[in-house]
């Protein structure tokens, strides 16, 4: 393993000072970030519920009878799989243009930061709004998104322009990653649109463009949305390498809707799972991100490495998303998939670790001391 990191850090010694053209969507969150009290001590002091097990046992309690649960807000930052994609990105330097749902009249003051730094912003509607509760062991995600429904094709082309000016976009772009179909209620149509109206006035390049996909937690879609949605991305392997991102969960979930037989073995079950799932998909790449670990699977064949788990994180929520940041900004550097998955890595784990995403050199940095095995 340390052989690689040190070929990982020295590829990226050579990668600096790159040019990355990006466009993101299309989701927007306020998130708020809050631990669940479980023992307070007086009005200043507090124990917090520690795991998510913790939290469950307590609401078991409840059944039947009733339960206070007290939540203390920690911060409020941005939110949703679009914008922190996008602000870790941003940080490693890439030139990004941001299409979603960051303010129906005028940008959210959570998003001004990124919005600032992006080289052009099309905000399709208000943001939704996510209480996040955080436990060692994970977090859950409190939802309110009816403000998304305005995001739609319609929007789409009046804020961002008529097809042409689209094409014209993505002509220029190395990577076109639209996120969170799970809650963008009209992903669906604007992917529709987008194929049937702006795909035939692309470009044919020698390297087609990546485009990213992450569903975010599809559970309570139904299995036939969920298999719409696979034909859909499989369509933009016509013009693109598609990339679809997924957590373990959401694997198994998708591995179930096509009918994936998993093997009972646990040591066999997740890379069986990628690799029958991959084979189903007709795309260019299929990379999961479990909590200690990432693997993908390309035409290449299947890709795992291990990551720098942290066992007491300063913050999860948008953990998958730094993940996410870096393995697509590996692909697009033309890091071969191992090496991808370990940037991938070491962004969430510098992530976790810092509540904030990392630099270039940041990134650098970290994989040195991960290298040194001085984390």
């Amino acid at each position: 393993m340390n052989e690689n990191l040190k070929n990982l850090r020295l590829q990226l010694e050579a990668k600096k000072g790159f040019a990355l053209d990006m466009i993101i969507g299309l989701d927007g969150f306020v998130d708020v970030i809050i631990h669940v009290v479980d023992q307070r001590k007086d009005f200043e002091n507090y124990t917090r519920l520690a795991t998510i097990s913790d939290m469950a046992a307590r609401i078991g309690k409840a059944a039947g009878l009733s339960a206070n649960f007290e939540w203390v807000p920690q911060n409020i930052k941005l939110g949703g799989n679009g914008p922190i994609l996008s602000n870790a990105l941003l940080e490693y330097g890439v030139r990004l243009t941001y299409v979603g749902g960051l303010g129906a009249n005028g940008i959210h003051p959570v998003f001004k930061p990124m919005a600032d730094k992006a080289a052009a912003v099309y905000s399709l509607s208000d943001p939704g709004h996510t209480n996040a509760l955080e436990f060692e062991d994970g977090k859950l995600m409190m939802g309110t998104i009816n403000t998304l429904d305005a995001i739609n094709w319609k929007s789409f082309k009046e804020k961002v322009g008529p097809p042409q000016k689209i094409a014209d976009m993505i002509n220029k772009c190395d990577l076109f990653g639209m996120e969170n179909w799970t809650m963008v209620a009209y992903m669906g149509e604007i992917w529709d649109g987008l194929i049937d109206e702006v795909f035939p006035l692309l470009n044919d390049r020698g390297v087609k463009p990546l485009a990213f996909f992450d569903l975010a937690d599809p559970e309570k879609r139904t299995a036939s949305d969920i298999l719409h949605a696979m034909k859909q991305i499989g369509k933009f392997e016509s013009k693109f390498r598609a990339v679809l991102g997924l957590n373990e969960k959401e694997l198994y979930e998708i591995a179930e809707v096509f009918g994936v037989e998993l093997s009972e073995n646990p040591d066999d079950k997740l890379k069986q799972a990628v690799c029958d799932t991959y084979k189903r998909l007709g795309i260019y790449c299929l990379v999961v991100h479990p909590t200690k670990e990432a693997m993908c699977c390309t035409a290449d064949g299947f890709f795992r490495v291990a990551g720098p788990y942290c066992a007491k994180p300063v913050l999860t929520t948008g953990a998958g998303d730094n993940f996410n940041a870096g393995f697509c900004l590996g692909l697009s550097l033309g890091l071969d998939p191992a090496s991808a998955l370990t940037l991938g890595v070491s962004t969430s784990g510098y992530y976790v670790r810092n509540a904030k995403s990392p630099t270039f050199d940041d990134v650098i940095g970290f994989i040195g001391r991960w290298e040194e095995g001085s984390l």
